[in-house]
């Protein structure tokens, strides 16, 4: 196992090394490399058709508030109940009731699902709820989590004017989890692009691989947004990792969200990697549904994310032999993701 982990961390052409001065753009790579790494798993086998693994830790599959739509705690726990989750993962923004501890825990003890994490409220519309000073945010959002009984808190990396925030972030980070015993886990993001340029607005980076963070989040979408490579990125970071984010890119400037299985990342081999190597962690589904009209279409997204965690992370109650002939690569997918794109073709409505 450990000489497959190091043979797919030699994969990277680039050497990484922490600079003191990070630059604010940089050449526009992220297609070229995202139809690199496509041409690297179209001539090269990694998936396991003969053997279904499974982690001898337990892998628990969550479901996002940001899966919902609307985006209410309620729903979130009512389509994680209805379709088979372990729990749920609530995104912290203006809504009330995300910050509501009797509301979550009341919902938590009716459905029987777990507050698996918080995301912590640092997206860039989110600038001042629950605190306008950044470290006071994170502290309420971990000190919530343990309300919740949520042992992970999701965050992202800061923008560059955001000051001494930026500055101390990797130490900051550190520090505040020490505080109050919660995980926080930096998710990794992506350059935003200008032309031929990247505009590196993230600081100190939006690639998680280049700093010394405790605790990881790794989230498909921004993945292949960035052009980077799933498989060798998780090998990486797999001892930091604690927390994936399950959707799916198709390599295009924007971050697609899509359900796993209908982009182009190899998200199925990812997981089966985790699975073969008994990682401990956190899976949690978080794909685009809110231009979808539909409620059958939306819940049938839902249904067919934790079923494709299921398979590929050898979780399924019934082990169901797959050859190489009947088991195609994630790009190529349809194991419920036929049936999906036909009903949201048939809706008129497209996840963006």
């Amino acid at each position: 196992m450990e000489s497959s982990r190091t043979k797919l961390g030699e994969m990277s052409r680039a050497k990484r090394s922490k600079s003191t001065r990070k630059v604010y753009t940089a050449k526009n790579s992220a297609r070229s490399n995202s139809r690199r790494h496509r041409e690297y798993f179209d001539s090269h086998e990694v998936y396991d058709h003969e053997i279904q693994h499974s982690s001898e830790h337990r892998i628990r599959i969550g479901l996002s508030s940001s899966s919902v739509s609307p985006m209410t705690v309620a729903e979130t726990f009512s389509q994680a109940a209805k379709h088979g989750y372990d729990g749920v993962e609530i995104m912290v923004t203006h809504n009330a009731e995300t910050r509501d501890v009797d509301l979550i825990n009341g919902l938590a003890a009716k459905t029987g699902l777990e507050v698996m994490s918080l995301h912590a409220p640092t997206l860039l519309f989110l600038p001042r709820v629950l605190h306008k000073d950044h470290w006071e945010k994170l502290r309420i959002t971990a000190n919530l989590a343990k309300a919740v009984g949520a042992k992970t808190v999701v965050l992202h990396p800061p923008f560059r004017w955001q000051g001494e925030y930026a500055l101390g972030f990797v130490d900051g980070v550190r520090q505040v989890s020490q505080e109050t015993g919660v995980t926080l886990a930096v998710e990794n993001m992506y350059p935003w692009r200008a032309g031929v340029r990247e505009i590196l607005v993230y600081y100190p980076d939006w690639n998680p691989l280049d700093e010394d963070y405790d605790a990881l989040t790794f989230d498909f979408s921004h993945a292949s947004t960035a052009g980077m490579n799933a498989v060798e990125t998780v090998s990486e970071i797999f001892d930091k990792l604690r927390h994936v984010h399950l959707t799916d890119g198709s390599g295009s400037l924007k971050d697609e969200h899509l359900i796993p299985g209908a982009g182009t990342m190899p998200v199925a081999e990812t997981m089966q990697y985790l699975a073969k190597h008994d990682w401990a962690g956190d899976v949690v589904v978080e794909v685009n549904t809110r231009f979808v009209t539909k409620q059958a279409t939306r819940e049938q997204m839902l249904a067919d994310s934790i079923a494709f965690a299921r398979t590929h992370l050898g979780l399924e109650s019934e082990v169901r032999h797959r050859n190489a002939s009947s088991h195609v690569r994630t790009s190529q997918m349809r194991t419920g993701q036929t049936r999906t794109s036909e009903m949201r073709a048939n809706d008129g409505q497209s996840n963006s």
